[in-house]
């Protein structure tokens, strides 16, 4: 019989400040070549506008998660995650997303993949990606993951319910390192550019830390200003690749946009500062521990991701990282840190004893925004 496109159930959930499309495991084919043409046909990628998808033509809403029952005694669910590019046909499988991670638990209680109990039910995820286990506890009623709430979470419209999301021994999540070069700071040369200070942390994934003075920015830019300065934006990718050599994530530098577009994230930090939000709303430093702002996909990234938080975070607790030195005196003797990142104040809580980062949590809210399926044309295979 004639066939022009298959069906893939599929569920979209926006978890914290990003949005995703969630598969059941079995769902899809066996990893490798044919999984990857199947989600990049879902998304529409690559294209920029991802018009014949269901992407969203951003690195924000082009993310697949992937879940399944897990085999582990200290979880419930296996999580993978996949980065779809944009304008490329590739997923990257290195990392994390932590603003999705906050949505596992809604899709597996929604699929029936763990009996809930009411009133709160925490769900154990094993992320495939990274190694790690996190927890995500949330409101259930009747069955059912419940989103409506009265927390607030700068970058998304109205409220939610409060989730909070804890990563468990998040050090080394790609590198197998907390501090992959060993070092609190390194200098980076790019010819033609200079030397740049960066500090490389990996907690929930590895971020490569700038100073903004040093790349000509003051900090409190938003992401669309630095977006229409592509020089700079160049100098970051150029950075970014060559710390993704120096951190063994790719063999060689001039490869790093195509094979780990993705990983490691890069970002510049520096010390409270007032600035508006897209919204035009003053952010006062009196209210934010430090000013923040990162990169994904050769692009900057619209609010702050959750993994970058908690790995801002553990940056936070060593002495001589560039997060340490730009940090308020409140945040040193605090376990808490409320980041400056684009939209408003962002918490990240790090436990951290004995040099060692137990654990880093975030509060986020999500929902689910559509429960159907997906049709892949049988062309794009």
């Amino acid at each position: 019989m004639y066939r022009e496109a298959f069906t893939i159930p599929c569920s979209i959930i926006r978890g914290g400040t990003s949005k995703g499309i969630y598969f059941l495991e079995n769902s899809l084919p066996a990893p490798g070549p044919m999984r990857d043409k199947v989600i990049l046909a879902a998304f529409g990628s690559p294209d920029q506008r991802q018009i014949d998808g269901l992407g969203g033509a951003n690195s924000l809403t082009s993310k697949v998660c992937i879940i399944g029952p897990s085999n582990r005694e200290d979880a419930d669910v296996d999580y993978t995650f996949g980065q779809v590019s944009v304008d490329k046909a590739i997923v990257d499988w290195k990392g994390n997303c932590g603003n999705l991670s906050s949505g596992v638990g809604i899709f597996a209680i929604n699929n029936n993949l763990l009996k809930p109990v009411e009133p709160e039910t925490t769900v154990r995820i094993y992320n495939t990606n990274t190694d790690k286990i996190i927890h995500v506890t949330y409101p259930v009623r009747d069955g059912r993951a419940l989103s409506n709430g009265d927390y607030r979470i700068p970058g998304v419209p109205g409220t939610g319910a409060r989730l909070i999301v804890k990563f468990f021994e998040p050090s080394g999540s790609i590198t197998g390192k907390l501090l992959p070069t060993g070092n609190v700071k390194d200098i980076i040369e790019v010819s033609g550019h200079g030397r740049f200070t960066v500090s490389i942390v990996d907690a929930g994934n590895p971020v490569v830390f700038l100073k903004p003075n040093e790349i000509g920015l003051k900090g409190t830019e938003l992401p669309t200003e630095v977006e229409s300065m592509p020089e700079v934006l160049k100098l970051i990718e150029s950075i970014r690749s060559i710390a993704a050599e120096m951190i063994g994530i790719v063999k060689d530098r001039s490869l790093a946009t195509s094979t780990s577009p993705a990983y490691p994230k890069i970002g510049f930090v520096s010390e409270p500062q007032d600035y508006k939000n897209p919204e035009g709303a003053l952010i006062k430093k009196e209210n934010v521990d430090i000013t923040a702002r990162l990169c994904s996909m050769q692009k900057m990234h619209r609010a702050y991701m959750v993994t970058g938080a908690i790995c801002t975070g553990a940056a936070s607790k060593i002495p001589g990282t560039l997060v340490y030195e730009a940090m308020s005196k409140r945040a040193r003797e605090s376990d808490t840190l409320l980041i400056g990142m684009p939209y408003g104040p962002m918490e990240v809580i790090t436990d951290e004893r004995k040099g060692q980062i137990i654990s880093g949590g975030v509060y986020r809210t999500a929902r689910q925004i559509l429960d159907g399926s997906v049709f892949i044309p049988e062309s794009r295979l």
